[in-house]
């Protein structure tokens, strides 16, 4: 049985409670459960807001940006030839078509490798941070991401979206966050896009661009977001609730002035 450095760590410092041997192609697997104490979550009032998006994975309040460029180009790569894979299947023999299926599912697995790699690399990196800062994090409640997405975007962009596993990226910050003693809570992501961050007015988003016309601001729109997640977070009084006060719903509807205090 082969075990890496990371097994070996979670095994001598936890207790196992039950184990599964499984069978992916033809190799096989033991899923280990093991119990482990969570630390005392730290109590701070800074706030290190995260946007998830599209063209850049994750972006920070502090700046900090995970790129998704290589992604991108990797899972449209993919895409191409499941595609190509597929056609094949549809014109050839009863055997050529199974082949085509083995290889195929062989794709999709390698494609789902790399992307789970790349958003326990991004959790790691914004848990780290926030522990440096310290900071809990404050993230975007994405109920209902998936669903609208679907019915309005166009077949490549739906594709993207859904690939992206924003879902998962979410786990993996909860669950380290929980390991490593960090708040994370969550924020109603109406009209965090839209305002802006350093006078509360709304902006103009274009893309990953976003301006506003009454202070002038202008940078990056998941930076922009990121802030505004930030600022939300500092209200919400409970990990993973959603239940935030002010918000920016209220701000832009003229229902409360906004602050004048922003987060740096």
């Amino acid at each position: 049985m082969v075990l890496g450095d990371y097994q070996r760590t979670r095994l001598k410092d936890s207790k196992p409670t039950s184990a599964t041997l499984c069978k992916k192609g033809s190799e096989y697997y033991i899923n280990i459960q093991v119990k482990s104490e969570a630390p005392e979550q730290i109590h701070v009032d800074t706030v290190l807001g995260v946007d998830l998006g599209i063209t850049d994975i994750a972006v920070t309040s502090e700046g900090q940006k995970f790129g998704g460029k290589t992604i991108k180009l990797i899972k449209d790569h993919y895409a191409s030839m499941r595609a190509v894979l597929q056609q094949k299947a549809v014109k050839g023999t009863r055997s050529s078509r199974r082949r085509c299926r083995e290889l195929q599912q062989r794709l999709s697995g390698k494609e789902a490798r790399y992307q789970r790699q790349i958003n326990h690399e991004i959790s790691k990196a914004i848990v780290t941070r926030a522990q440096e800062i310290p900071a809990k994090i404050a993230l975007e409640d994405l109920t209902g991401i998936r669903e609208g997405v679907n019915q309005k975007a166009g077949k490549n962009h739906r594709r993207r979206v859904n690939g992206w596993a924003f879902y998962q990226l979410k786990e993996f910050l909860s669950y380290k966050a929980l390991a490593a003693g960090v708040p994370l809570v969550l924020v109603d992501p109406a009209y965090t896009s839209q305002t802006c961050h350093q006078c509360g007015e709304h902006g103009i988003r274009n893309g990953k661009s976003f301006k506003c016309p009454s202070c002038g601001w202008s940078g990056d729109a998941d930076f922009n977001g990121a802030k505004n997640i930030a600022f939300l977070g500092r209200y919400v009084d409970q990990p993973g609730g959603s239940e935030v006060l002010p918000n920016i719903k209220a701000v832009l509807s003229g229902l409360l002035k906004a602050p004048v205090f922003r987060p740096e």
